[in-house]
This record gives C-alpha cells, structure tokens and sequence, in this order.
C-alpha cells in the first residue's frame, strides 16, 4: 500500500510474490541456538500441500521457517522432509512387492481427536493456576466425580452453554473448509471431544492447531474457558489428541488395508510385508515415540488408566497375530482376510448384525485399528508435528532397508520372516494398565521411559541423530536444538507452576487460613520457602537439561506433597472463606449454569 502524494489516493500494489516468500526476526522464537539476535534471519516459505484460508481480515498461509542457512526453525520442515523420506521409500517397497505407481506419492493421512475441558469463565477468573498453567495445581476433590460413568457420550445438556459453544466452533470450523464430523462429551465431567474427516497429514496439523485456538475463542463468547491442558484436574481423566495414522497411495490405495494393498500389487504376502517393517520400527525406535508425546502435561497423564503408560508396544488383535506368527515361522503365505463375528441379541426388534473380529484395545499406546495404527498417547495440547515425522522417519528407514536388502539379491519374504522373529516382542494384546504385564513387557526389553525429561533426551542419542540424518529429515544440530527447547519447555512450564503456587499460598490459601483460625499453617508457610529455594536451583542449572531434571522433582514430588497440604486447608476451612473457586465450582457445567439469551443453542440462519 501506497500514497500517491500527486492524487491524495492510496494506491494498493500488492504482489504476488508477497504470498509466497517473507522474512522475520527468527531469533526471537524458541531455537535451540541455531540463530542468535546478531543472527536474526528467519524466512517463510509457502506450504504448497495446506492450502490458504481466509479468517476476518486476515490470510493464513501455511509455511515453512527456516534460518538464513536453511535450518528448520519450525514444526512443518522436518515433517514435510519425513514425508518426502516416507514416499521415496515407499514406492520402493511397492515396487518391490509388485506395484509401481509412476509419478504418485506414497502419503501418510492422520485423524486426530481433539479432547479437552470447558469451565465456567467466572470460576476460571478465581483460579490464577488455571489462567497462568492451564492446570489445577491444588483443589480437594469434589464430593463427585467421574465414578458413575454418567458424562461419557451422554447428550451435551441445554442446560448448559457447552452445546451452543461447540455447535459454533463446528460453524466456525466449517467455515474455514474444517469439518468436524463428531462431536461428543468425553468421560471426565466438563470433558469434551471434537474429531474432524482424516486426510493429509500437512493439512490435519495445520488444521488441527486452527481448532484450537477456535474453541478457545468461541468458549469466550459463552462464558466459558476451554483448557486445552494434559492434566487441568485431579483424580479424573486427562486429555488426548489420538493421533490415527495411515498410508497410502495419492490414488487411494491403503497400504494398511490388507485386501487393498494385496490386490494393488497382486501379492498376497505385501499387506503382511508392510506390517512387519512397522513392527520392527516401533521396536526399535519405540524411544523416539515416546520422546515424540513428552509433554509436561503427559507427565501426569500415561498410564492413569487415560492413556496407556510408557512402554511402548503395538496391539494387533489375535486374528492378525495368528496370521504373522504364522507367517513368519513358514506355515502359510496365504492372504489375510479379515473375519467378522455376528452378533445375535436375540430380539426380533433388533436383527443379528456383523462386528470386525477384533475388540478395541484401549490400553495399547500403538494398536491398530484397521487401515490405520492410532497412536493413543499423544497430548491434547501438542502440535502433532513431531509425533508425525517419528512414525514417517521410522517406518521410511524400514522400508529403506527391506528394499536394499532386495536389491542385493535377498527374498523379501525372507526378509519380513526374519525380521518378525526379531522384533516379535514389541506385539502385546493383553492389558497395558496391569501392573503384572508392565512387568513383563519390561522384562522382555521394550522401550520404557517413565520420565518426559529423559525422554526428551534420547532425541539426541546416536543411533537416533543417525537415523534422522540417513533420513534426511533432521540434523544433528537440529535435533540438539529441539532437544534444547522441549527441555527449556518443560522447566518453563514448572517454573511458572511453581510461582502461580507461591502467590496462591502468600495470597489466597494462607490468608484464608488464618481468616479460619483452623487448617495447617506452619506447613504452608513453610511451603512457601521451600518452592522458592526449588524455584532458584532450577533457574541455577548448568543446562537446559539439568533444569529440566530438577523440575520434574519438584513438579512431581515436591508440589504434590504441598499439594496434599494446600487440600487439606481447604477440606477444613469454610467456604465463605475460601477465595478460590474449587473443582465444585469448576467441574460441573450441568448443575452450576443456566441457559440465557446468549447461549441458546447455535443455529446459523
């Protein structure tokens, strides 16, 4: 835009160039020390794969952000590198087993389901944890909670403004070219789901994110807060983003799709080929999953009988399990064909109807789903991008390697028999919640790391920056960068904790006690020094990692322990006293609001 000094008229010259190419500051985002203020470029490069969309004013257009010398300051780089890796490969492998598909890409589709909480706005405003970590850090449990299995799938209350609120952001989504097709309520009370159509995985995330930040806006004009928070509750479900992964052909065909696949290429064994270069990746890099949903908010989430712990292993269902075991110890190379189980409720009202052979394996932090392995461990607040660009990277190394090893003259089923029994472990189909069986699949060697910290920290370990490297999707220094930040985010996001409960203590709850004359007032004084003296050490590390480590001690052992002392306070001191709203106030969406004017159910004209 201009001003044309001769005429007084303002002269716009956009180009088009301007939606293609733009520079930033880059050092002022979280980098790693791969740029420094005296370094500062950062550049953006439009995403040809998400389109542009339209919101108000303003034209979202998805790129990419990179340094001066080309390093990945973002998110979508390695993941858009791992898709090129996992095509490239790809269409190796299917050629191999009988199938070339030219100029096409092998693409990798994601669904992802959006959980999260809305609260009432008012109490949010009473809550400076809530407001500042987007997570309860004290609050006594609630007389009720989740036990009568009364909020899961229920119909959302007109009582309430949480239909209205999620009837917009579907309109707003809509809008934007977003179709969430499900919505429902989830099993914590105030809990909520949204899941949009699956499609390609650039467009999901960028998508996804968009979500996001909708239903936090709209949430505001219901009077509500949405908490797109891991863990915001004690004692009740905490919040996902399943991530259901796929691949397949740009013309459709579904490599996880055993019928598809096996007649695309005319081989019968390809469906049982793939499956056993993905088996091999989760075992071996099962690692790098887990570091891919290390979140400070996950910390409190895996293995809460939410989402599965921290071990991983794949869930197949016994009727593909019989058909690999059988495959690989050389009993049969015949098709898999699924079965399908009739269930006859023996009523005349409702007829005998078919049902996959397979239950549901909610326990499992990797168990397929037919055409698709759902990664049920990620965090509701992540961007997927990283979860994403593991499982491209890992599996485009297995296909790597199977087809090398055919091009050198090897048998390809030999090489899936082989590399079945060597990978065996990794598949379990029992319960992943029972102590018993995380015992033996310890036992039995699988990845297993309780702490999001040391997670974080094998992203740098070298068979891992190897991988990333041969793969051509990260770096060394990119990944020590990464690692960097996930580990600065994590001490962050405690440190902030850690502060919100130092000024809930000195302003809120030890006022509050002594207003009461009851509750345990030396111990919450004394909590006080106690945080500040953990709070200086933290920010005293030598390195980002070492925060970090000290961090999660005092998130996970300290504050809880004050946590326990804080609700003790409130169990005792009366509520007319009490200046905090408490998970009473918070949770209960049905019996604490009433519908008005303004919160009617949304229907656009």
């Amino acid at each position: 835009m201009a001003f044309n000094r001769t005429t007084n008229d303002i002269e716009f010259d956009f180009d088009g160039k301007n939606l293609t190419k733009g520079e930033t500051d880059g050092s002022s985002y979280p980098n790693g020390g791969l740029r420094a203020t005296h370094t500062a470029g950062g550049y953006l490069a439009i995403d040809t794969s998400s389109p542009i969309f339209l919101r108000g004013d303003t034209i979202f257009i998805p790129s990419a952000f990179v340094s001066y010398y080309g390093a990945a300051l973002d998110e979508k780089t390695p993941l858009l590198r791992s898709n090129a890796a996992l095509s490239k490969h790809g269409k190796r492998l299917l050629a191999h087993l009988g199938l070339d598909i030219g100029d096409q890409e092998v693409i990798s589709n994601i669904g992802l389901e959006q959980e999260f909480f809305l609260v009432p706005r008012d109490q949010y405003y009473r809550r400076p944890d809530l407001q500042m970590a987007g997570r309860t850090i004290i609050g006594k449990d609630a007389p009720r909670g989740q036990e009568m299995c009364d909020h899961y799938m229920a119909p959302p209350s007109l009582s309430s403004p949480a239909l209205a609120c999620m009837q917009e952001i579907q309109d707003e989504c809509w809008r934007l070219g977003i179709p969430l097709k499900t919505r429902h309520r989830e099993v914590a009370p105030n809990q909520y789901e949204f899941a949009p159509l699956f499609g390609l995985n650039t467009i999901q995330v960028d998508q996804n994110l968009m979500v996001m930040q909708i239903i936090e806006e709209v949430a505001v004009r219901h009077g509500l807060a949405a908490l797109m928070q891991e863990k915001p509750f004690n004692d009740v479900n905490g919040s996902g983003k399943h991530n259901n992964w796929s691949i397949g052909t740009e013309d459709g065909i579904m490599l996880l799709h055993p019928a598809k696949v096996n007649k695309a290429t005319g081989n019968d064994t390809a469906f049982a080929v793939i499956m056993s270069a993905i088996i091999a990746a989760v075992n071996e890099h099962g690692d790098l999953m887990r570091m891919a949903i290390a979140s400070p908010g996950n910390d409190f989430r895996l293995g809460a009988c939410e989402a599965p712990p921290a071990i991983v292993s794949t869930y197949l269902g016994e009727d593909i399990t019989f058909y690999l075991s059988h495959f690989k110890d050389g009993k049969g190379e015949g098709e898999y064909i699924p079965k399908l189980k009739t269930l006859d409720l023996g009523t005349h009202e409702v007829l005998p109807f078919e049902v996959p052979a397979e239950d549901r394996n909610r326990t499992s932090p990797f168990p397929y789903g037919g055409a698709r392995f759902e990664f049920r461990a990620v965090g509701s607040s992540q961007n997927v991008s990283m979860v994403n660009t593991v499982l491209n990277t890992i599996v485009a190394e297995k296909f790597a390697e199977f087809s090398d090893r055919v091009d050198a003259g090897e048998d390809i089923h030999d090489i899936a028999r082989e590399t079945l029994n060597e990978h065996w472990k990794v598949v379990f189909n029992g319960n992943n919640y029972d102590e018993e069986m995380q015992q033996e699949l310890t036992d039995r060697g699988l990845w297993r790391i309780d702490s999001g910290v040391e997670a974080i920290a094998t992203l740098t370990a070298e068979k891992n920056t190897a991988l990333f490297q041969k793969m051509k999707v990260l770096t060394k220094e990119e990944c020590e960068s990464r690692q960097h930040i996930l580990h600065d985010h994590y001490w962050g996001t405690v440190d902030i904790e850690a502060k919100c409960l130092v000024d809930m203590l000195n302003q809120h709850i030890i006022p509050s006690v002594k207003a009461a004359g009851v509750g345990p007032l030396s111990d919450l004084e004394a909590a006080v020094g106690t945080l500040k003296t953990a709070i200086a050490e933290i920010h005293a590390a030598e390195d980002s990692y070492k925060a970090a480590q000290l961090a999660r001690v005092l998130r996970l052992e300290t504050m809880i322990d004050i946590r326990a002392v804080c609700d003790a306070a409130e169990e005792v001191v009366p509520a007319n006293l009490w200046t905090l709203a408490t998970y009473k106030e918070l949770m209960f969406l049905d019996q604490h609001t009433a519908s008005t004017p303004e919160t009617e159910p949304f229907f656009d004209e």
